[in-house]
């Protein structure tokens, strides 16, 4: 669909090395180079596009004055995993190679997205975190991102297991639509049966239900622990990569990311991810700005 007419801002789709963007300048001229803004869009991988979320990134560039990107990466499962992770790259990439050719000053860009699109954001500002030939990412903007693929029996997944939109249910079960696996894999998965135990005690220091602050554990219940199931686990070993799990990446990884915001709603099975990523940035110096909603939802 094309894009619509915007009084305050020029709309233009492009494509950066092969993938489509849409890209909203604001028509004010700016006496400096502006700010800019990457957003990648949510919709679990597999719906969702630069169309659904045009209101927000209109939004975002009249009230910051910046320059949005809305990257229009590719669906799973007809394009299959990591293409959205890597189409999501190179779109940054590009923009931070050429954002003067925009107004945009290079070290004024950030990347932000919602949920899944949070998640592809986190690997964009992990992979780029270590480079040293394009300019640096200025801050990260994580909206109810989707962080971890291990453990869906931390308190917000109990508080919230049958909150519309996202079900605990439902979470897992578009996981496996996007990663284009068997959707019966759904019911191990959520009991834990997929993580054997050698690696539930090595990721415990990060994912783990003590690291959630006490407010948000009324009512929490540890589980049972899960049978380990070694098919479950064959099948689903992208689970285990940073791409999908980005709460997995190590410390080295984590030390190069940029300043960020994480953006947490009371109502969501995912609030947990935020908290716990929140307190791996701080623990390695990152700053952070959290915003919480207690009245949200996903």
């Amino acid at each position: 669909f094309p894009a619509c007419w915007d009084p305050q801002v020029s709309i233009k789709d492009l494509h950066f090395d092969g993938v489509p963007v849409r890209i909203y300048l604001p028509r004010k001229p700016s006496a400096s180079k502006q700010r800019g803004v990457v957003f990648i869009h949510g919709g679990c991988g597999i719906f969702g596009s630069i169309r659904t979320h045009e209101r927000v990134c209109r939004y975002i560039a009249r009230k910051s004055d910046s320059v949005v990107v809305s990257v229009g990466y590719h669906l799973a499962p007809e394009h299959k995993y990591p293409t959205q992770t890597l189409e999501c790259l190179t779109a940054t990439e590009h923009f931070l190679k050429t954002a003067e050719t925009y107004r945009v000053d290079p070290a004024r860009v950030i990347v932000c997205g919602d949920s899944v699109g949070g998640t592809f954001t986190t690997s964009v500002c992990q992979e780029l975190g270590q480079r040293t030939d394009i300019p640096k990412i200025r801050a990260q903007v994580l909206i109810y991102p989707f962080l971890q693929a291990l453990n869906f029996n931390l308190p917000s997944h109990q508080k919230n297991a049958a909150v519309a939109f996202l079900t605990r249910e439902r979470t897992v079960h578009f996981i496996l639509k996007y990663l284009d696996k068997d959707c019966s894999l759904k019911e191990p998965i959520l009991a834990g049966s997929h993580v054997p135990e050698n690696i539930n005690l090595k990721y415990r220091k990060w994912i783990n239900p003590d690291l959630i602050p006490d407010v948000f554990k009324m009512g929490y219940k540890p589980p049972l622990p899960a049978l380990f199931s070694p098919q479950t686990h064959k099948e689903v070993p992208e689970l285990f990569e940073p791409w999908v799990s980005p709460l997995l990446a190590e410390d080295a990884v984590i030390c190069g990311l940029p300043d960020t915001c994480i953006v947490t709603c009371e109502h969501d099975v995912l609030r947990d991810d935020g908290l716990l990523y929140k307190k791996r940035l701080e623990d390695n110096n990152i700053r952070v700005t959290w915003h919480h909603v207690e009245k949200g939802f996903h």
